[in-house]
């Protein structure tokens, strides 16, 4: 069996029936080739970040055990974007969106290409991906930047709240 690496993805969803549209793309992550769905958090709905008036999101965190090299990873998670009619404007960095899809963690690799930064540059003061991580992992080390407990503590504050299952 070849060699794998844990991989952690954000999803994240602001249009449409975002619960569901998380639902199925949890899902489709246990379905990609070479790779295996380890784990899932909870849902949470939380407040969209950035300017102007739009809807909460609905988050959750997965993890996954993969072969697939990153950016083989990053091109599956782009096609499943794509099936719900992910649209990237370049000029609205947080725009609302029917799936985002991102690598938070690859194994302990430090990634900075032109396409692809990992661990995610943003995860660290993010609630909305650390609480799911915690729920789903425990409180874990991550190089460089400290425990999930740490970063949670120094995280901007965040509405957010965790979904009961009949919730969402």
């Amino acid at each position: 069996m070849p060699k794998t690496e844990e991989v952690f993805v954000a999803l994240g969803s602001n249009i449409a029936d975002s619960a569901t549209i998380v639902e199925q793309a949890i899902a489709a992550l246990g379905r990609i080739t070479r790779s295996r769905l380890r784990g899932r958090s909870s849902l949470y709905r939380s407040a969209a970040l950035g300017d102007g008036s739009q809807d909460d999101y609905i988050n959750a965190v997965a993890r996954l055990d993969t072969s697939l090299e990153p950016m083989a990873m990053l091109l599956e998670l782009q096609s499943i974007e794509h099936a719900y009619y992910r649209h990237r404007d370049g000029a609205q960095h947080w725009a609302p969106r029917t799936l985002d899809l991102d690598i938070v963690l690859f194994g302990n690799r430090f990634i900075d290409d032109s396409h692809l930064v990992v661990p995610h540059p943003e995860f660290a003061r993010r609630r909305f991906v650390l609480e799911p991580m915690l729920e789903i992992d425990g409180d874990r080390f991550v190089p460089g930047f400290g425990s999930l407990r740490y970063l949670i503590d120094k995280a901007p504050p965040l509405r957010m709240e965790k979904l009961a299952a009949s919730d969402a």
